[in-house]
């Protein structure tokens, strides 16, 4: 019996390190941050989810920086990242004329809390 438990907790613990890490709470964001919540509400809530590990019509961008690559096996890196907002990537339509560069370099600020 004893065994079984410290199983089943073994098992527990390995499965719950796989699991993405919370995003920075929204009040503890600085100015920067929460500029780049407010772009994703406006241009990508859309289609993806920020605080929801799960798909909405794309992938979730909970954790995307905290993972080696994004869903496109691209590395999961600031210019990727860039890239695939300006140009599109598959059903993702390309973002480059309805967001300056401060609004990218803001979005890629709250990205990194997520």
């Amino acid at each position: 019996m004893i065994r079984i438990s410290f199983l089943l907790a073994l098992v527990g613990a390995l499965a719950g390190c796989k699991s993405t890490p919370p995003p920075m709470p929204l009040e503890q964001l600085n100015e920067q941050q929460m500029h780049g919540h407010a772009v994703f509400q406006a241009h990508c809530v859309q289609c993806h989810y920020d605080r929801k590990d799960k798909p909405l019509h794309g992938p979730p961008m909970l954790g995307v920086f905290k993972r080696p690559s994004l869903p496109s096996g691209a590395p999961a890196n600031d210019e990727r990242v860039t890239a695939t907002i300006l140009h599109g990537h598959g059903l993702m339509p390309a973002m480059g004329n309805t967001m300056d560069q401060q609004d990218i370099n803001d979005l890629l600020a709250y990205l990194h809390t997520l």
